[in-house]
């Protein structure tokens, strides 16, 4: 669900490896390319609020929070204990913001009741503050602009998020644990977390890098490139984006690493 008005429109560009064809479909889709900067907020409640929690991972994308500058929100959940896969985490969740303007982002950040309720009601909470560097495809028909750039020594995060298509879920499942056990355990990943907009179909990682070098390392080897290889070979996705981010800020706590 989008909010604000649309800054241009591009054609997705898709996400896919190398000597991979683009699908046809995504090629054409024109797309809302919003230019801003992207809020991600993680969560672990605490039991008395896990109710509380699911609430919003039902219902906080279709009755979005306002906020002044916000643009585009999904609130999601995440796999059990803030992993990807087919166990649903009773205290996971995940909430990703386009603000148009970083003002607008750190106003949220700083002001909103809706992140005040969060850090009263989760054990961990983290925060990060990010500018596109990369963008290919896109989420519900939003894209972005990307407007910051990496040097070869700089963090990176990632968001790889995914629209699977019903025939092609099996197929993905089957490919995915390897591809997320190697994840966790890659060289130079700081932080990794599964998010899930809707059970089985609509699916999202988030991942904190040292650097470009690590993620890359981690993206064009092993079980992750097989899997993606597979996905654009046979068609998985029905829409898809990837995003490499510049992090402007981390703050908060997760995994019990503190940030800021």
């Amino acid at each position: 669900m989008t909010a604000g008005r649309a800054i241009s429109k591009i054609p997705a560009e898709g996400m896919q490896p190398d000597g991979v064809a683009q699908n046809d479909q995504a090629r054409s889709r024109v797309i809302h390319a919003l230019d801003g900067t992207v809020v991600l907020l993680l969560s672990r409640l605490r039991p008395a609020y896990w109710p509380w929690g699911w609430h919003r991972t039902a219902f906080g994308s279709w009755l979005p929070h306002q906020a002044p500058g916000l643009t585009f929100i999904k609130t999601l959940g995440s796999g059990r204990d803030g992993g990807f896969g087919l166990m649903p985490s009773p205290s996971h969740q995940a909430m990703f913001c386009v603000f148009d303007s970083d003002t607008a982002a750190q106003n949220f950040i700083d002001q909103s009741s809706l992140v005040d309720r969060y850090r009263h009601r989760s054990e961990e909470l983290f925060i990060a503050t990010l500018r596109a560097a990369s963008v290919r495809g896109s989420w519900d028909g939003m894209s972005l602009v990307a407007t910051a750039s990496l040097s070869g020594d700089s963090p990176v995060a990632t968001l790889t998020r995914a629209s699977i298509r019903a025939p092609a879920a099996a197929a993905f499942w089957r490919l995915a644990p390897a591809a997320q056990s190697g994840l966790h355990h890659a060289e130079g990943c700081d932080l990794a977390t599964g998010m899930g907009e809707a059970p089985f179909l609509r699916q999202a990682t988030f991942s904190l890098w040292r650097n470009t070098a690590a993620m890359e390392a981690y993206a064009r080897h092993g079980a992750h490139l097989d899997a993606i290889r597979a996905a654009w070979k046979h068609q998985f996705f029905s829409e898809s984006m990837f995003v490499r981010f510049l992090p402007v800020r981390l703050q908060g706590q997760w995994k019990g690493r503190v940030y800021d």
